[in-house]
């Protein structure tokens, strides 16, 4: 579900997507008004961000079935339609239109949505759900995460992430996270790397208001299990990140760096926004065995009341013997995004390993 760098993300869901999918109903249900569709679809299609076409594309649904009967006869249809459209953006409209107008059929909702999910992703649909009924959609979605289907047990995880981006919040369980354990438990040594990567970004979500109930979790499931000990670090990065000392030591990097830093340097000192950023470190290892260095930098961005926001960003993981010496880069575009803005000033730059501040440098951004 991506498109080039130049094109805007909702041109992807854009007229020819939905001429498609209008024709493809209209090819399974006669009585598919596709005229009508077509005239609530794209109808102010320019001003419409990509998930309010999604949305706009339920609405259309309905404009175009009235002649048939109900919900009941329009899921059928989107159904035999999903295996044909393709895993681009226009996917996600079956299970959205559910997710708006299947709420009185809860169990055949939810069970739609599993059918969906292997064709697209059902995770954004599956939260209304999940917010009309907490406790009964969690049933069902722990039986979802012993699937043999990897979507679907993906879809058991990343629906009910707590701070799902793109979505609103889950606050039952962003306020109690355990009640989403059953599903992570069954998913913790997950063979599928999709599946994995889901878990780990579920619990790095939880991390943001209940970093101990993960540590314990973590803890608990242990790192023995080589997929297990994947998702363990990866959803540990923002405690990583902050230098946590419990996170840092689950990964075997819980003492001190015992090193020499013989550079670190940020180049060029002076850059105008769009330019790329060359952030160069040299260590030497002074241990007298074996240490395990989990290494980032934290830029300091300038905001526009001219205080700092921080930002780490990861380097490396290295295990380095008595005498070891490293050397390696990282290049870094710095250009504005929709979650950052960039202002003119001094940029400090620090390298953490470890969790420790052990050398700093800056940049200045020139606008």
């Amino acid at each position: 579900m991506t498109t080039s760098t130049n094109t805007p993300l909702k041109q992807s869901m854009g007229a020819q997507q939905l001429r498609t999918l209008s024709a493809t109903l209209a090819a399974i249900a006669p009585a598919f008004d596709a005229t009508a569709f077509l005239a609530c679809a794209l109808e102010g299609l320019d001003q419409l961000s990509l998930m309010q076409r999604v949305r706009r594309a339920s609405e259309a649904i309905v404009a175009a079935s009235l002649a048939m009967d109900g919900y009941e006869a329009v899921l059928p249809m989107l159904m035999e339609a999903a295996p044909k459209l393709g895993s681009g953006f226009v996917s996600l409209v079956a299970p959205d239109y559910v997710s708006q107008y299947g709420r009185h059929a809860f169990e055949r909702s939810m069970d739609a949505l599993k059918f969906f999910t292997r064709y697209s992703t059902s995770e954004f649909a599956v939260r209304t759900f999940l917010r009309d009924d907490t406790l009964r959609a969690l049933d069902i979605m722990q039986g979802w995460s012993q699937d043999a289907d990897a979507a679907v047990r993906r879809l058991a995880c990343e629906g009910c992430r707590p701070r799902l981006p793109w979505s609103f919040r889950l606050r039952m369980i962003e306020q109690s996270p355990e009640l989403a354990a059953p599903i992570l438990d069954n998913l913790r040594a997950d063979a599928s790397l999709y599946v994995r990567k889901s878990v780990a970004n579920h619990l790095n979500d939880v991390t943001k208001s209940h970093p101990a109930w993960v540590l314990e979790r973590a803890a608990l499931w242990g790192v023995e299990n080589a997929h297990t000990r994947w998702i363990v670090r990866h959803a540990l990065r923002t405690l990583l990140k902050q230098g946590n000392p419990q996170a840092l030591a689950m990964l075997g990097a819980e003492t001190a760096p015992e090193i020499i830093v013989g550079k670190f340097e940020v180049t060029p000192g002076q850059i105008i926004l769009g330019e790329t950023l060359t952030v160069a470190c040299q260590l030497s290892s002074t241990a007298p065995g074996p240490q395990k260095l989990l290494i980032h930098h934290r830029i300091g961005y300038v905001r526009q009341n001219q205080a700092t926001t921080a930002k780490v960003f990861k380097l490396k993981e290295v295990t380095l013997e008595p005498g070891q010496h490293i050397a390696f880069e990282r290049r870094q575009q710095i250009r504005d995004f929709t979650t950052r803005t960039h202002y003119a000033g001094r940029h400090q730059v620090e390298l953490i390993v470890n969790g420790q501040l052990v050398a700093q440098s800056f940049f200045d951004l020139l606008r």
